[in-house]
């Protein structure tokens, strides 16, 4: 006969919904770290275009703006 025990309920629940626990709680796996810091090199090497190209938008939207306002002003 097999005594009841905290631990071995904990453990049995943990091993049938292992998989749900870590989604539910956003929990890393193993694969999903073990090449982070190679993930982490290639987002920064992605940084300086950005805000190059977030500067470039700007100046763009920048220019739309100012010639809304004087079609808005022409028009009145």
């Amino acid at each position: 006969m097999k005594l009841f025990s905290v631990d071995n309920y904990v453990h049995g629940y943990l091993d049938r919904r292992m998989e749900m626990v870590i989604d539910e709680w956003n929990l890393a796996r193993k694969g999903d770290v073990e090449d982070f810091s190679k993930r982490i090199e290639n987002v920064e090497k992605e940084l300086p275009p950005m805000k190059e190209y977030e500067k470039a938008a700007s100046a763009r939207l920048t220019g739309l703006e100012e010639r809304f306002r004087k079609l808005k002003e022409a028009k009145r």
